[in-house]
């Protein structure tokens, strides 16, 4: 009985999607660059079978992926999660890697190209020698949307010589909590960040430089309400009533749209108690029908898992709630399984598998995956270049924030000519561009190439004497004390903090310096506010600097007066752990009692 059931549904599927049409619309119209992206798909999944088109809707990751697959399933995509890279982390090896997977799908009955993806947060960050800008927090503190266009320009064009045409960015979401570990992916606690900021990387991703053909599809993430999640849990539940979810987590996404990306990834948490990755209101009706969205909806990591019950009851409810691709990393045989058994048993109808598959295949089209389906080799000598430093240099100046200078600090003046450096963090790399770096979590050390703050303070002033003591210890003769500070590298999940203290070392290093009666200029890494009370008394200048990525000049900039600071704060700044969370409110309305309010910043005139 088993079997032939299973011959009956077998039969039924390849009458509904024959393999070879009898009637074509063109010969081939798919492969005619002349006709819109809308025509070409519609001309290709006419002449796909049910196993082609529920392997566009997969999409794998390289560390579990065995390659054969990509052409024996009809694979849409492959993506390389943070800690999925290849044995050579440099451009040259990226492309390699790439390129061998693009290969395999070209071999394919209809040569349909896989579309790559991957995390580029802050830059083409998984890449050794890339150039790594400031994570979102201090982008947002720019205010400056031409800045993060230029920065996401770059970025398209870094990913774009390793042939990855998928970039899972920009993060738009909206932190209310500053102990939730992703509170640095997103511009600020205010929609207003979101709204214009948002679109701008969107532009210069998408736009990055079609002269060249170079365009990388962004993905504005994730929908919706993450930044809300109660108690700062990730993945967790964000509650309140609707007005409250449109006010604050959807202007971002409202602006996005209209800024014509690509493709939008579900988030992970639930919104009073319904999980994301589920809701077919939220991504059907609101999405889709109140928003307009046309492009590919795609879920996070293993996402369809969060939702509860079995796997083929997740893929029905995933697929039917209106998700087009699958981030199924190292279960992407399974979900392909799961979901031929729910089309084959009608609970996925056929014409939501079209559905999805013609906008996976439109955006293969309209960002040029078919006519340009490996990297450009020309643009390999451009990953790392020093125009895209320089970019990244004004982008590191430009997010700095001042919060304390007294008795005029800084900048630091021309006579000044011995200098003491300390803290853990002002020879470290890795700690100055925090998570989502070469790896998921981040990594202390030399991770990549780079300036630290150290480096960047004997580069500024070659004519001083410049000592260094993690300790903070100052040498005689020291007529100042720069003492850098910070978080150790994190990200999600593990990134999560009940209490923002600082670390016991970073105060130590603060009050070693303060013992030695010279002037003490603190900066600060850090992906959120922390609590600054216990160096309060100690510091003379204290400079949020965020995570500022590779290009440590561009704070010797701020240091040395060659840049007047210019950033204002986009979170509030809390006193202390009793005032946490603390945000300004949905209608604009400050908090009392903040050490430094949300837009706070000073300047050397002021």
């Amino acid at each position: 009985m088993t079997r032939l059931m299973g011959f009956v549904v077998a039969t039924t599927l390849l009458v509904a999607t024959p393999l070879v049409p009898h009637a074509m619309p063109q010969r081939d119209a798919y492969k005619n660059p002349s006709l819109t992206p809308e025509q070409r798909a519609a001309d290709l999944v006419a002449r796909m079978t049910v196993d082609e088109k529920i392997g566009q809707m997969t999409q794998a990751d390289s560390g579990s992926l065995k390659p054969p697959d990509i052409e024996t399933l009809f694979l849409g995509s492959v993506l390389s999660g943070g800690d999925s890279e290849p044995p050579d982390v440099t451009a040259r090896g990226w492309a390699a890697m790439v390129t061998a997977f693009q290969k395999r799908a070209l071999t394919t009955r209809l040569a349909i190209p896989i579309i790559y993806g991957i995390d580029a947060v802050h830059g083409h960050s998984n890449v050794k020698g890339a150039v790594v800008f400031p994570h979102n927090i201090g982008m947002g503190c720019t205010r400056n949307p031409k800045l993060i266009e230029d920065a996401a320009r770059i970025t398209a064009l870094e990913m774009a010589a390793t042939g990855i045409h998928w970039d899972f960015a920009p993060c738009i979401t909206v932190p209310q909590d500053e102990r939730w570990g992703r509170t640095y992916e997103g511009y600020g606690e205010t929609a207003e960040l979101a709204v214009l900021l948002g679109p701008a990387a969107v532009r210069g991703l998408q736009d990055a430089d079609r002269s060249r053909s170079v365009h990388v599809m962004a993905t504005p993430k994730h929908f919706i309400g993450d930044g809300g999640t109660n108690n700062c849990v990730d993945r967790g539940d964000t509650t309140g009533d609707e007005a409250v979810l449109r006010k604050i987590h959807m202007p971002g996404y409202v602006a996005a749209i209209n800024a014509d990306a690509g493709a939008i990834m579900v988030s992970y948490n639930s919104w009073n108690g319904q999980k994301m990755h589920g809701s077919k209101r939220l991504l059907t009706d609101v999405l889709r029908g109140e928003l307009g969205f046309k492009g590919v909806v795609v879920s996070d990591w293993n996402g369809i898992d969060e939702i509860p019950g079995d796997r083929d009851h997740d893929v029905e409810q995933a697929i039917n709630a209106g998700i087009d691709m699958v981030m199924a990393p190292d279960s992407y045989r399974e979900f392909i399984a799961s979901l031929k058994k729910n089309v084959a048993a009608g609970r996925v109808p056929m014409a939501r598998i079209d559905e999805a598959v013609r906008r996976i295949l439109v955006a293969k089209f309209r960002f040029g995956v078919f006519e340009h389906p490996f990297g450009e080799p020309a643009l390999l000598t451009e990953v790392g270049s020093a125009a895209h430093r320089e970019v990244a240099r004004q982008a590191v100046k430009e997010s700095q924030v001042l919060l304390i200078n007294r008795n005029r600090a800084l900048p630091i003046g021309a006579g000044v000519s011995n200098i003491a450096v300390g803290g853990k963090a002002a020879d470290d790399l890795g700690i100055q561009c925090g998570g989502w770096t070469i790896s998921w979590q981040g990594a202390a050390g030399a991770v990549t190439q780079g300036t630290t703050v150290l480096q960047a303070i004997k580069k500024a002033s070659p004519r001083a004497t410049v000592t260094y003591s993690p300790r903070g210890d100052v040498a005689p003769g020291a007529q100042l004390a720069v003492i850098v500070i910070g978080e150790k590298p994190y990200a999600e999940m593990k990134g999560d903090r009940p209490e923002l203290t600082l670390d016991a070392d970073d105060v130590a290093a603060v009050r070693n310096a303060k013992r030695s009666g010279v002037p003490v200029i603190v900066v600060l890494f850090s992906g959120r506010p922390l609590i600054l009370e216990p160096i309060m008394a100690d510091a003379d200048a204290v400079i949020a600097a965020w995570l500022p990525g590779t290009e440590g000049d561009g704070i010797a900039d701020v240091l040395f007066g060659k840049y007047n600071p210019t950033g204002k704060l986009s979170v509030t700044w809390p006193r202390a752990m009793a005032q946490v969370p603390i945000n300004v409110g949905p209608n604009g309305e400050k908090p009392s009692g903040a050490l430094f309010d949300y837009g706070f910043g000073l300047s050397y005139g002021k």
